[in-house]
């Protein structure tokens, strides 16, 4: 599919690109560019054939597709050696889960001769590190490109190369992914780091440990807030305008669930209730998660 690949920034999601570009022979030589030593020693036990590199200069001149899978705040720095190093016939394409930060980034910054196609696979964890990548992280879920005009011929390229690695492939413009996304995934992260916090203020204000008293609730928020926190924070930043937006929103019906509560609406809340248990329905319906008890796990 692609003679030769450059993965920049080799973490979980892209040491899982690494192991199914393999797996599935998508490519004939496979690089990587990994600043973290740690990483590296990791990244070398995957697979013999992978070539690491420890800067982009004009070797670059050979990569047919360059992924670019390193936190958002690296982007404007990597573009800048790009645009020096690498050939008007490669695709450079990325995993950011916002996309009209890097659109502007691409406009103001990337040359006019390069090709970069944005993509989004939703798929992961709160891991870090390539020795938890996965050939099978993005078997059935989906990845979003954001599609552009005049890019058919080398969106179906990128398209297959994803189904390849086991996606389903969906097309959106990167305002209504912006949109999506900051209530499916960015809403939910940054609660999770909130209610942590809040129990954090707890603890230091009644002086009592509740960590180890940690029901089903917390504990799996404690997963979600355990997620690196550099690619979060670029993530909040990237999509202040929609996480503004949906905070107030937020805010809006916690306050209304203090005053069912606090007045004892019963009829109000259990109607809340009940509504939202459907949202979990529709996530079984939709194969977007297990449907056994406690997701699965044995103890």
């Amino acid at each position: 599919m692609f003679k030769n690949i450059l993965i920049i920034g080799c973490g979980m999601i892209g040491s899982s690109i690494l192991r199914g570009a393999i797996s599935q022979k998508l490519c004939k030589n496979i690089y990587v560019l990994e600043k973290n030593i740690k990483y590296q020693n990791q990244i070398k036990k995957i697979n013999k054939k992978i070539i690491l590199i420890n800067k982009l200069d004009k070797k670059l001149k050979n990569i047919d597709l360059v992924v670019i899978s390193t936190p958002m705040s690296e982007y404007q720095k990597i573009i800048i050696k790009l645009n020096k190093n690498l050939s008007n016939n490669s695709l450079i394409t990325d995993v950011g889960s916002t996309r009209e930060n890097v659109a502007k980034l691409i406009k103001n910054h990337l040359s006019k001769k390069l090709k970069w196609i944005m993509c989004h696979p939703i798929s992961g964890s709160e891991a870090s590190g390539p020795k938890y990548g996965s050939k099978n992280l993005f078997k059935n879920k989906w990845c979003i490109i954001i599609k552009k005009r005049k890019n058919y011929l080398i969106e179906k390229k990128l398209s297959k190369f994803w189904e390849k690695l086991g996606s389903k492939v969906l097309f959106m413009n990167e305002q209504e992914h912006d949109k999506i996304f900051s209530v499916t995934s960015h809403l939910p992260h940054l609660i999770a780091y909130n209610l942590i916090k809040t129990a954090q203020d707890f603890q230091k204000t009644h002086k009592k440990s509740i960590v180890k008293y940690s029901a089903g609730g917390l504990r799996d928020f404690s997963r979600i807030a355990a997620s690196n926190e550099i690619m979060w924070r670029d993530i909040f930043f990237s999509n202040k305008k929609n996480m503004s937006v949906i905070i107030d929103l937020f805010i809006k019906n916690l306050k209304s669930f203090k005053i069912d509560i606090n007045k004892k609406r019963n009829s109000n809340l259990l109607e809340k209730l009940k509504k939202s248990k459907k949202v979990r329905q529709q996530i079984l319906l939709l194969k977007q998660d297990i449907s056994k008890p406690d997701f699965g796990r044995e103890n």
